[in-house]
């Protein structure tokens, strides 16, 4: 197992925003650059994993392919994140049959700069932790979370946290409850619920 002390800066501040990184991209065919700050006014998911070429990363990175235009349909961008270059995850898309589905930018960050920035640089091994922040069209974060690189995450989780994210943010007072899935249940923090639920 990974010891991950010391390993990082910081952790990032929920509603706090990210500074806006130009990072090196593989997509859809084509090496290119983003800028973290071309994707606001939509919801963004930072998607890190420790290394092309891998083992669960392939099978984390196929399933956030498969439920991709979930995640578009709700103005959500994708950006999977890791310390190789865009050549590397040219050559990982080219042969392996699980990336090849992936049609979201594959962020390239070698220097381990963002990494570094939320918190998830394994500075013993240049590689990075499995994190996921999801930041709203404000560019603000609204949800982390950081596994051990050996427990994989799961797709329908971060989607469900993303809509009830989204949901707060367009009912301003509201709250969403454990395991909230869209159509549900919501409620108005007020004294009169105090004790009651």
């Amino acid at each position: 197992m990974t010891n991950i002390t010391n390993s990082y800066n910081k952790l990032p501040v929920i509603g706090n925003p990210i500074a806006d990184f130009e990072l090196n991209s593989y997509q859809n065919g084509k090496l290119g650059k983003i800028k973290l700050s071309e994707y606001r006014a939509k919801w963004l998911v930072l998607f890190f994993y420790p290394a092309d070429f891998t083992f669960v990363c392939p099978t984390e990175l196929e399933e956030m392919a498969d439920n991709y235009e979930e995640f578009k349909k709700i103005n959500t961008e994708i950006i999977s994140v890791s310390t190789d270059t865009a050549f590397v995850h040219k050559a990982w898309h080219d042969t392996s049959p699980a990336i090849k589905k992936i049609s979201f930018p594959m962020a390239a960050d070698p220097t381990g700069d963002l990494c570094k920035e939320v918190g998830v640089y394994i500075a013993s091994e240049g590689l990075a932790l499995r994190g996921t922040f999801v930041f709203d069209p404000e560019g603000k974060l609204v949800i982390m979370e950081i596994n051990q690189n050996s427990v994989g995450r799961n797709v329908q989780e971060l989607l469900r946290k993303l809509q009830a994210a989204q949901y707060v943010y367009s009912h301003n007072g509201e709250v969403c409850p454990a395991s909230w899935k869209p159509g549900a249940k919501t409620l108005t923090p007020s004294e009169d619920l105090i004790g009651k639920i």
